[in-house]
């Protein structure tokens, strides 16, 4: 695949997974869990079909007799499946976007604890201006009377991705730091989370309210929003490096606010533009110096 190809469809994940908040917008009855239930699966379903053509038999030989890194990684994509669309519901989807750019930095976090990588001054000035984005926006809520309950859920997300994140680069590494690197097909992993969001939410979900009209937006949701860009998302971090794969995912902020300002008429507050200056100002500088830097860097 060329770089450009690449790229093109990098853009093109990034803008399905931004459809997300403007359609939710658009349900008639389905709400909270109910949207998470059918969301998860519908992915999973679609997951199911896709994977099993690409892995065969195989998939569920490999589920089966799967390790724990698939099964860590499987919860975290379940919570980051039901908290984001319960997030959705509970606040403006610029607050849940904002909320999520700050995945690469808490990664970064996550990768010097517990994997003992070297941070550079730069990324911790970085992480500092990221959190302090977000207090604004968490403290903006509190004074203008809103809840500020759906910043928080979704402030799990990022903290599940990057924990997701992390697994899978102790995987790539190595079992304890081996040199040579352990595999694990960590793709069955997307659909192991969806199973279990959807498990997870069913109970809470009941009665169920969905009309024909939401039906066919939550499989919407389910497929060309999620199992499609995620499947993309994973065949490409073969393509692209981690940097560029986090610079342009914050297209995801630019799509998903546009379009729910756009479609939904959510226009967002003053705290949350000046918040999300913050983290993503903060994310820009350190990913465009990282790929400065490794442009410069001998072939």
């Amino acid at each position: 695949m060329t770089h450009r190809r690449a790229v093109a469809l990098m853009i093109l994940t990034t803008l399905l997974w931004s459809i997300a908040g403007v359609v939710t917008r658009q349900l008639d009855a389905a709400r909270s869990f109910e949207v998470t239930f059918w969301r998860s699966l519908f992915n999973a379903l679609a997951l199911t079909v896709a994977l099993s053509v690409m892995r065969g038999p195989a998939l569920w030989r490999g589920i089966a007799r799967a390790r724990w890194p698939l099964w860590a990684s499987g919860a975290c994509w379940a919570l980051m499946f039901t908290g984001f669309m319960v997030a959705m519901t509970l606040t403006t989807v610029a607050n849940v976007l904002l909320v999520m750019a700050i995945c690469p930095l808490v990664t970064a976090l996550f990768a010097r604890v517990f994997l003992k990588q070297s941070l550079p001054a730069r990324t911790w000035l970085a992480i500092l201006a990221g959190g302090a984005g977000i207090a604004w926006m968490f403290g903006g809520e509190s004074i203008n009377g809103a809840s500020p309950a759906g910043t928080l859920v979704a402030l799990g997300v990022p903290l599940a991705a990057a924990t997701n994140w992390t697994v899978l680069q102790f995987v790539a590494h190595g079992k304890h730091g081996a040199s040579q690197p352990e595999h694990i097909d960590m793709l069955p992993a997307v659909l192991i989370g969806a199973l279990l969001s959807a498990l997870a939410t069913l109970p809470l979900a009941l009665p169920f309210a969905a009309s024909a009209h939401d039906f066919g937006l939550l499989a919407l949701l389910g497929v060309v929003q999620l199992a499609i860009p995620c499947l993309l998302a994973v065949r490409l971090t073969r393509e692209l490096p981690a940097a560029e794969i986090a610079l342009l995912g914050l297209l995801e902020v630019l799509f998903g606010v546009t379009w729910a300002w756009l479609g939904a008429g959510e226009q967002p507050a003053a705290t949350t533009l000046t918040g999300g200056a913050l983290v993503i100002g903060a994310l820009l500088a350190n990913e465009l110096i990282n790929l400065r830097r490794a442009a410069a860097l001998p072939a």
